[in-house]
């Protein structure tokens, strides 16, 4: 019998033919490309032997676009033309950043951040395309060859308009993305391949900007994510601002030189580095006015400044091991990943909460970039003697709104990628035509307190009596967590959907505020809810009862009908405040006292059905 080879449409690789593909981890503060050679993952180095590459990004005076190292060598004494940390900005807007210690210009805009620059306005998106073009060539250089495609890392965290955002980054450098992949994901691949290990795993990835954690299911071909949760803006700069601000605050200084703060930020950051294996580092600087700064900082001081951020990591592992329904006896081993994870106090807080030393072995800094590589690999359709599978998951519910105000889940957290669900609804009201479908995204049980992703209007519902339609909803999301939905009227077969692609203005932030939320608000949003379905409930039958009426009131007899009023009357003063108990209780009441006047509505009802037609017709 013969095999047949199964590859993605014109991705099938002849037997001698190995297909040029990387991973790319686009980081905060570096950025690294990997690839797979004879079987092994590694990080391609430059011409001068340099693997990472600083995420800056100069416009220069003579036209010129510099990337990397030449390009942070020019941050302070050019810092407005000189963009770093993009990866903080990519797919925000001002409203969602803290630009008070950011030396450059922005564009207003309602959507996409723009910074003024020699070359004019630049987006996050740009400057991103800029280091990824960079990566680029740095591999087709060293490949000898154009590359079939890249896979690149994101935090788990980053909402649609942060993914699509950094999509668009890719194919602005000519990059074909073969998949968006989690970094903490990457991670695991990298650990799980190279350690051929089994079992649950805490993957911790303190980076330059963002902080994310994810709990890992390992066994021999499967990668399966349980549950991710993390901080989209806490990482490594957040720890040398701190220092950055002790050392102002310890000589009383206030910097108003753009280039006195870069000067600075960059001796915090070295510090910083510099205790990781010593005791103690020293910092000297001479400022623009010709201050002469000079301080010592020990470890210790280092670690009691800082140790607030160290906290704030811990309580999404708390919560991810909680989603994950795993309890720290269960992991494993704990992987770090980050160059932030090299911090001497971060190390010990996580051996300290899980009671184990996490492992190491692998460079924290190309880890990621590792696990992509060898992803990418697969994805390009290479042969492998171990073929293995990864499954990642949605990090936050993804639903629609529903009569009330209510959010209707219909892909919950922690969903296996991809996924599509469907879910049938119907009309509220007679003779509705058309639909408005709402998708929101969140944890909480109001529309209210969830984020809006996109809207669109299901038109061509054939009239009829509230309940009867029936319009099917459908979520799909793709492997790089982008949602697309459709609906559609199952007798006539019209339908509409969307693929959504949010604007880039959302603030991403809000996503970890969600989780919180949805556990410090769950008391209130279950009574919200509840109340929210009994006033849908209350109003239905309100008018259903007030329509009957209207046609056939004669059934009843005047005391019969002055109690249907008093119950209709009860049951209207409660609407507004009532409580949910009591908002059923009335309905109840209405509906009991209504009982015998539906029984003769449907007695006249088949009367007149049957009215003047022979038993032959019948």
């Amino acid at each position: 019998m013969a095999l047949l080879q199964i590859a993605e449409p014109g991705m099938a690789a002849a037997p001698h033919q190995h297909r040029l593909a990387v991973g790319i981890d686009l980081g905060t503060t570096n950025s690294l490309v990997a690839t797979v050679k004879s079987g092994s993952a590694v990080c391609l180095a430059d011409a001068a032997g340099a693997v990472s590459l600083p995420s800056v990004v100069r416009y220069a005076e003579n036209g010129e676009t510099v990337v990397g190292a030449a390009a942070l060598a020019m941050q302070k004494r050019d810092p407005a033309h000189t963009i770093s940390s993009a990866k903080r900005l990519i797919g925000r807007s001002l409203d969602d950043i803290d630009t008070a210690h950011l030396p450059y210009r922005f564009s207003p805009s309602e959507q996409i951040i723009g910074i003024h620059t020699r070359h004019g306005i630049k987006t996050p998106i740009e400057v991103s395309a800029a280091i990824l073009d960079s990566l680029r060539e740095r591999a087709e250089a060293a490949l000898g060859g154009n590359l079939v495609g890249a896979v690149i890392t994101v935090p788990a965290y980053f909402d649609d308009a942060q993914r699509q955002a950094t999509k668009d980054a890719a194919r602005l450098a000519g990059i074909n993305v073969l998949r968006l992949l989690n970094e903490p994901t990457a991670a695991a691949i990298a650990y799980g391949l190279d350690n051929v290990s089994e079992g649950t795993f805490v993957v911790y990835d303190l980076g330059g900007g963002t902080f994310d954690v994810s709990v890992l299911k390992l066994s021999k071909g499967l990668f399966e994510v349980k549950a991710t949760n993390g901080h989209s803006a806490l990482g490594g700069d957040d720890f040398d601002h701190r220092l950055f601000c002790h050392l102002l605050e310890s000589k009383n200084l206030s910097l108003t030189d753009d280039g006195d703060v870069q000067l600075l930020m960059g001796l915090a950051r070295q510090a910083k580095e510099t205790l990781s294996e010593a005791d103690e580092a020293s910092v000297r600087a001479e400022l623009h006015d010709g201050t002469l700064l000079e301080a010592r900082i020990s470890r210790s001081e280092f670690h009691a400044m800082t140790q607030h951020l160290v906290a704030k990591t811990i309580e999404p592992v708390k919560q991810a091991l909680k989603d994950a329904d795993v309890s720290k006896a269960d992991i494993k081993g704990v992987i770090l990943v980050g160059g932030a994870t090299r911090m001497l106090h971060v190390r010990q807080a996580v051996a300290t909460f899980f009671g184990q030393t996490p492992l190491t072995n692998l460079n924290p800094d190309q880890v990621v970039a590792l696990g992509a590589a060898m992803q990418a690999d697969v994805l390009a359709g290479n042969k492998h003697e171990d073929e293995w599978l990864l499954l990642d998951v949605t990090p936050l519910s993804l639903g629609l709104e529903t009569y009330g105000g209510l959010a209707e889940r219909i892909i919950p957290r922690n969903s296996t990628l991809p996924t599509a669900r469907a879910q049938e609804f119907t009309t509220f009201k007679d003779g509705q035509t058309a639909m408005t479908v709402h998708v929101v995204q969140g944890e909480r049980e109001l529309v209210a307190d969830c984020r809006s992703l996109a809207k669109f209007t299901l038109r061509g519902i054939p009239p009829m009596v509230a309940g009867a339609a029936r319009i099917r909803i459908t979520f799909q999301v793709d492997a790089d967590g982008l949602l697309s939905v459709s609906a559609r009227e199952q007798t006539t077969g019209v339908q509409a959907q969307i693929e959504v692609k949010p604007s880039y203005g959302l603030d991403d932030a809000a996503i970890t505020q969600m989780l919180q939320d949805s556990l410090s608000h769950a008391k209130d949003d279950a009574a919200a809810r509840a109340r929210a379905e009994a006033q849908v409930e209350a109003e239905g039958l309100l008018a259903a009862v007030r329509g009957a009426l209207a046609l056939d009131a004669d059934l009843l007899n005047e005391q019969e009908l002055a109690e249907v009023n008093r119950h209709l009357d009860a049951l209207e003063n409660a609407l507004p405040e009532a409580a949910a108990d009591v908002l059923r209780a009335q309905t109840q009441a209405l509906a009991q006292a209504t009982d015998t006047f539906a029984a003769r509505r449907m007695d006249r009802n088949i009367q007149r059905a049957l009215q003047g037609k022979a038993i032959g017709e019948l």
